[in-house]
Order: C-alpha cells, then sequence, then structure tokens
C-alpha cells in the first residue's frame, strides 16, 4: 500500500504543472472566445459570435487564412520527412559509431542561432541582391533578379531548414533501436539491401517518422515568426491573423476564437496518427 501511495503521489507534480500551463490556459482562452468585446470591454456572453465570424467575415478571410495555413504546414511536413529520412539513415547505418557524436553535434549546431536570425538570414539569401540571384546573375543563368523572398516557397524553405533537423534526430534516435539481427536476419534469407530497408528498416522507423511529422505539423501550424518574416504579407496564415487582431484590433475574443479552431486542427492530427506516434519497442 505505502508503494502505491508513493506512485500515485509521483505523479503530482506532473499533473499539477499540466493543469497549470496548458488545462487553465485553454479552459481561458475558450471562455474569452465564447466573449464579447463591448465598448471596449470584455464581456463573457456566451456568445458563438466569433465562430460565426471565422467563417464569414471579410468574405472568408480567416477561412483562407487557415487553408493556407495547413497548405504550407502539410508541405514542410512532406519536404522535412524526405531531407531528414537520409541524413537519419546515413547518420545511423553509414557513418562509424565513433563518429556520430560529433555528427549529432553539428546536426543540432542549427538550433543555437537565433530562430529569428535564421529567418532573417533566409530573407537575405533569397532578396534580389542576395547571394541566389547574384550567384545566377554572373553564371548568366538569370537576366534578371528574380524575387524569391516573401512569398511561400521562402516561407517553406525557412521551416524545411529548421524542422528538418528536427526530424533527423527523432528518425535517428528510433533506427538505433532496430536490432542489428533483424536486418541480418533478413539478408540470410536472401533479401538485398533495398528489400530489407522496404521490408524492414522503414516499417520499423515509421514510429519515429510519425513522432516527428507531427512535431513538425505542431509547430510549423502555430509558428509565426517565419511566415511574417519570409512570407511578408502576400499570404496571410492563421497566425498571422490572431496576431493582427491583437495587435491592431485588440479584439481578443476573436483571436481567442482563432486560436482555438488552430487547436482544433492540431487535435485532429493527432487523432489522425495517434496510433503510429508510440515508439514501438523493436
Amino acid at each position: 500500500m505505502k508503494t502505491l501511495s508513493l506512485k500515485s503521489w509521483g505523479h503530482l507534480p506532473a499533473l499539477a504543472w499540466t493543469a497549470a500551463f496548458f488545462v487553465l490556459p485553454l479552459i481561458a482562452m475558450l471562455l474569452m472566445s465564447l466573449s464579447e468585446r463591448i465598448e471596449g470591454r470584455i464581456t463573457l456572453t456566451w456568445t458563438f459570435a466569433n465562430y460565426q465570424a471565422f467563417l464569414t467575415k471579410a468574405e472568408g478571410t480567416f477561412v483562407g487564412a487557415l487553408i493556407n495555413s495547413v497548405e504550407v504546414t502539410l508541405l514542410t511536413t512532406v519536404l522535412s520527412v524526405l531531407v531528414a529520412y537520409p541524413l537519419a539513415y546515413i547518420l545511423a547505418y553509414r557513418i562509424p559509431r565513433q563518429w556520430q557524436r560529433l555528427v549529432l553535434v553539428l546536426t543540432v549546431l542549427p538550433f543555437w542561432t537565433s530562430y529569428v536570425i535564421r529567418s532573417y538570414s533566409w530573407l537575405l539569401v533569397l532578396s534580389e541582391n542576395g547571394i541566389i540571384n547574384q550567384s545566377l546573375l554572373e553564371l548568366g543563368l538569370l537576366s534578371e533578379p528574380v524575387g524569391m523572398g516573401n512569398s511561400r516557397f521562402a516561407t517553406v524553405l525557412g521551416f524545411v531548414h529548421f524542422f528538418a533537423m528536427l526530424l533527423t534526430l527523432t528518425i535517428y534516435a528510433n533506427l538505433v533501436q532496430i536490432k542489428e539481427s533483424y536486418r541480418k536476419a533478413a539478408a540470410d534469407l536472401g533479401a538485398n539491401s533495398l528489400q530489407t530497408f522496404w521490408h524492414v528498416t522503414l516499417p520499423l522507423s515509421l514510429p519515429g517518422v510519425a513522432v516527428g511529422a507531427f512535431l513538425t505539423f505542431v509547430l510549423a501550424i502555430g509558428d509565426y515568426i517565419t511566415p511574417q518574416i519570409l512570407g511578408g504579407s502576400k499570404e496571410l496564415l492563421l497566425p498571422q491573423a490572431v496576431m493582427l487582431q491583437l495587435g491592431r484590433q485588440a479584439d481578443f475574443p476573436l483571436a481567442s476564437a482563432l486560436s482555438m479552431v488552430l487547436m482544433l486542427v492540431v487535435t485532429a492530427a493527432f487523432l489522425l496518427s495517434a496510433r503510429h506516434l508510440k515508439m514501438g519497442r523493436v
């Protein structure tokens, strides 16, 4: 009985932390989304007017912003997986064990640089006077500079640069858990390298891919900095719409409603991928 009591008490700090920094703020945001801003004062009126505004206001601007966010996030997630998986595979199976720690350190180096600095760096690289345009002009491949900044392309590129490294780490962590005996057994049964990868390594590494992809989706769809710096004002994403309501309109109820919609999208993504999110023992 004493052991069970200690185990039950051991969960309290984690539960208290979750309640204080997730559950209570979420409830507060939900209540705010059901409120109204009347003559500069916010009143809890239990209204769904803010959610109706999301669907109807400004000819579907907010719905369009949500669609843009989902499209950019899905594209970022897919490209990040395609970039990260080969890197993780090479790191796990092609680089000697004694060098893997050094390569891992080099892999996480981008995380040591400020997120804002990285975004502005890409803006400088992609600008009309940036390195890419100047190099292509000198090589004669372009007759005039091409503006690649302030676009969806720039936003996705900035996202992939950051999240591909995060995905590499999660996939690598799963790949190194796969027992070498499984791959040797496949080889003993006559499987070549491609068949071993397709029937053994890839299926067993999918939990790591799912975890990394979900983290990428959650972080990218709620990101404000990169779309604001690299995307400019040509394409509105939902986090930018939330900040506009807070910064220019001070409309906290509508901003809360938009945030709750974003939370519902993340919840839907979690439910769709929940069965793949547990790292199984291999």
